[in-house]
């Protein structure tokens, strides 16, 4: 996927009135991304990103600890002019949802078990308990 494929697909899923706009929004999600991915999720990450995008994630200092998937909406709303918590998730879910189209579902499964609970809605995935 090309980087103009992305922000194409990132526009129509969170139906945002501009490219320019979807871009904005996807560099911060990445960026924000690129602190919780690490090891070999992050390499093979970068690898199936345009470059553009793999870029803003293999620039990003990996987070001391890992946030909580509402810590990690909120890490983003403060990034974001004006955001809210609610418009932020749907930045983060219109941007991870595109994101989990760009990269093999493995690559997606990997960073899921990578990450805290909670992060499978906004990649736009169910997160499903084991059976007790």
């Amino acid at each position: 996927m090309r980087w103009s494929e992305l922000i194409e697909t990132v526009k129509e899923s969170g139906q945002y009135a501009s490219a320019a706009e979807a871009e904005r929004v996807t560099r911060v999600v990445l960026a924000a991304l690129g602190g919780h991915v690490i090891g070999d999720e992050r390499v093979d990450l970068a690898r199936q990103l345009p470059p553009e995008a793999a870029q803003v994630v293999a620039e990003q200092i990996p987070a001391m600890r890992p946030l909580t998937a509402a810590e990690f909406v909120e890490s983003v709303a403060l990034r974001l002019e004006g955001a809210t918590p609610a418009t932020a998730r749907w930045d983060v879910s219109s941007v991870l949802t595109a994101l989990a189209r760009a990269v093999d579902t493995d690559l997606v499964d990997r960073l899921l078990c990578l990450l805290p609970s909670g992060y499978a809605l906004l990649f736009g995935r169910a997160e499903l308990a084991p059976a007790a």
